[in-house]
């Protein structure tokens, strides 16, 4: 069988299901896996359904024959080749607990993802990327040179054909333009401090404060600096005893884990723009 996801948004109203349904029917199609959520708020509805076909077609085709139906419905439709593994473009700048850990469930088949590059500003993980066979580019930038840096990115992930550009802990501000045209297609991690702690250390600045709940928040990249639609958080609990040098460790970890989901929900086509707000199906 040859596997197929289909993925819509639109204004919620009767008939949505069976009449997607009954195309799916029509082409001896079995559902593997559906979700759908109708959101009150906003009067939309979203549906996420794997299916299988006996017979090998091209995404490209089947969407051309899905048309009539997303513009009976004013959906927002696409259909991908579940065998197709999407192809990432990984950003970072000198920590390398994310990319690490984006390498590794790559190379051992944890994540679903071709790791296309690996783009840095300094030098520190040409290595790592080098003893997992990843292309390793060294882009440094500067105040005077960011616009002629980005350009190099945008150019670099277009000969790529990459799917997702990842911000794997890449400590520079991305530009308008450049955000604009990475709109729904770039991921960012953070640490879940801001606003309270900017900048250098805000591990250290935590300690200082006395927190007890360490987080880390995955969202899309948008021209507001760390305000883009959420994909994915998570915690962990810390007390009075947790060195600053073990909060950043559980941090870091946190930071890992959360990024790895979110572009796996990426990926496997589970995310899903509602406003500024996402739905996520499991």
């Amino acid at each position: 069988m040859n596997h197929y996801i289909l993925t819509l948004s639109c204004p919620d109203r009767t008939g949505i299901v069976h009449t997607v349904s009954g195309w799916l029917v029509q082409r001896n199609g079995n559902i593997v896996q559906a979700q759908q959520f109708g959101d009150e708020e906003t009067q939309r509805f979203f549906l996420r359904i794997e299916f299988a076909l006996p017979e090998p077609i091209s995404a490209k085709t089947l969407e051309a024959e899905f048309a009539s139906i997303a513009a009976q419905f004013s959906m927002q439709a696409h259909i991908y080749d579940a065998s197709v593994k999407a192809r990432l473009l990984i950003l970072v700048s000198r920590q390398g607990h994310c990319l690490n850990d984006l390498l590794f469930r790559a190379h051992s088949g944890q994540l679903p993802v071709k790791i296309a590059a690996v783009v840095s500003n300094h030098t520190d993980h040409a290595g790592l990327a080098a003893s997992y066979g990843i292309p390793f580019h060294h882009m440094p930038v500067t105040p005077e040179t960011r616009a002629e840096q980005e350009q190099q990115i945008l150019q670099l992930s277009n000969e790529l054909n990459i799917d997702l550009v990842v911000l794997a802990r890449y400590m520079q501000i991305l530009s308008t333009d450049l955000c604009r045209a990475l709109s729904g297609n770039a991921i960012n991690i953070h640490h879940s401090f801001l606003p309270s702690f900017k900048g250098a250390r805000p591990y250290h600045q935590a300690h200082a404060r006395g927190v007890k709940i360490i987080g880390a928040t995955a969202h899309y990249v948008t021209e507001d600096l760390d305000e883009g639609p959420i994909i994915e958080q998570d915690i962990e609990r810390v007390n009075h005893a947790t060195s600053p040098t073990e909060l950043t460790r559980v941090g870091s970890d946190v930071e890992s884990l959360v990024l790895a989901r979110a572009v796996r929900a990426h990926v496997e086509r589970r995310i899903f723009l509602n406003g500024q707000r996402t739905v996520v199906f499991n």
